[in-house]
């Protein structure tokens, strides 16, 4: 990755390319494909991460906020934000749990399920764009590689 400064004068390169490649790779991977999909979501009337609350409400519905954050690795506050966002737009809807008043559940709305082919359709995209270049070993490895790692981070 290159910057120039501010007169235009010789372009440097960034410290963190060539001191952390790896790490740098990856933030530099997760931010260009946040932003595609940022721009694919839009379309769909959604910001990033919302679609993945509702694929699992998709999956299965009516589940409660801490269900949502344990199967999406997420936390409890990054959940109540996104399903609040979600429910303004009126694609979901809150509720208490009959058997346990502390308990939200969060369903799909009509509007919730009707978005789905739409996000499907994004992601669809998504993946097209993201493994243009790729063939299948190199999908294979990626995918292999970015468990590996997450794996690590995760322990």
């Amino acid at each position: 990755m290159k910057i120039s400064d501010n007169d235009g004068a010789a372009e440097n390169e960034i410290s963190a390319v060539t001191r952390f490649p790896v790490s740098f790779s990856i933030f530099s991977l997760a931010r260009s494909h946040h932003r595609v999909a940022g721009q694919l979501l839009r379309e769909a009337g959604l910001y990033p991460g919302q679609e993945l609350v509702l694929m699992q409400l998709w999956q299965r519905d009516s589940q409660s906020q801490n269900s949502l954050s344990r199967s999406l690795r997420l936390d409890h506050s990054t959940i109540a934000k996104s399903v609040r966002r979600l429910e303004d737009a009126g694609l979901v809807s809150c509720s208490r749990s009959a058997e346990d008043k502390r308990v939200t559940l969060v369903s799909l709305t009509q509007a919730g399920r009707e978005v789905e082919s739409r996000v499907n359709e994004a992601w669809s995209k998504m993946e097209e764009i993201t493994i243009e270049n790729l063939n299948d070993e190199e999908k294979a490895q990626f995918v292999a590689l970015a468990k590996k790692i997450t794996a690590v981070l995760e322990s």
